[in-house]
């Protein structure tokens, strides 16, 4: 068994959770301890059964609610040294036993989950994805990323299940509120993933064996779900793939998904 939930995913704040036959795990926890509990509550999961989080950076749309959700269940973070060098206000409040040091591209176990974190070029102090292998199952996380390459796409290929950031679409990114600044940052080479590569990149990895993707961490102000999921789909069925061998679904912001078997 390998289960994925998408409790919270967006600019707004990030939460994810995944299941094996003998493991629950979150990855961030970019909202109130409360909002977590009441999502995985949803889904008929107990908080306190939660056996590690993995942090993919300090953002606080990541972090957010970490350290009450770590101290009041007694729950161990796994991140890189670089991360929680930088959230050192987080981390000041999670007991050191539960601190727990993870390298980028060295494997290691929750349980019976193998874990695999890889780099991605975010604007962070050591941001990752990761891939997540349960059997001859495997799931990806790669969200916060600037631009794609090579490298991730290696990572990518022959997951059963991917979440992928779609975060803004290059048009309303254009005219919506944010200042130049900001939108400067979005688009850059260490901003977020558009639309538009993130349908590419779909398109790509469906010729490579993967079946089912959610598109995940939409902003809010540049982006909409029905754009992002349209912009993936148009681009799909255009490399001519058959509508029947893939499912494609959008991550909400603002409150949990379906608990999806893999």
């Amino acid at each position: 068994m390998l289960n994925f939930c998408s409790l919270y995913s967006g600019s707004s704040g990030n939460s994810l959770f995944i299941q094996s036959d003998n493991s629950k795990i979150l990855i961030d926890c970019g909202v109130s301890s409360k909002k977590i509990e009441k999502a995985l509550s949803s889904i008929e999961i107990d908080a306190s059964s939660i056996d590690a989080i993995l942090v993919t950076h300090e953002h606080s749309d990541h972090v957010k609610g970490l350290a009450t959700f770590s101290s009041k269940f007694d729950i161990p973070v796994f991140s890189t040294i670089q991360t929680f060098d930088n959230m050192e206000k987080i981390t000041s409040k999670i007991k050191n036993n539960n601190l727990k040091y993870f390298k980028i591209d060295e494997k290691f176990c929750i349980g019976d989950l193998e874990i695999l974190p890889f780099s991605i070029p975010h604007d962070a102090a050591n941001p990752c994805g990761f891939n997540i292998f349960s059997k001859d199952k495997k799931i990806s996380i790669a969200t916060d990323i600037g631009h794609m390459n090579y490298s991730i796409l290696k990572k990518l290929e022959g997951s059963s299940f991917l979440l992928l950031e779609s975060n803004y679409d290059t048009e309303v990114l254009k005219c919506c509120s944010y200042p130049f600044s900001l939108k400067s940052r979005i688009s850059g080479p260490t901003g977020h993933l558009s639309n538009d590569m993130a349908s590419k990149t779909i398109t790509y990895l469906l010729k490579n064996g993967l079946h089912n993707a959610m598109l995940g961490h939409l902003s809010k102000e540049s982006n909409l779900p029905e754009l992002a999921y349209r912009t993936t789909v148009n681009e799909i069925l255009d490399n001519g793939i058959d509508e029947n061998t893939f499912n494609i679904s959008v991550a909400s912001r603002d409150f949990p998904g379906k608990l999806i078997t893999v």
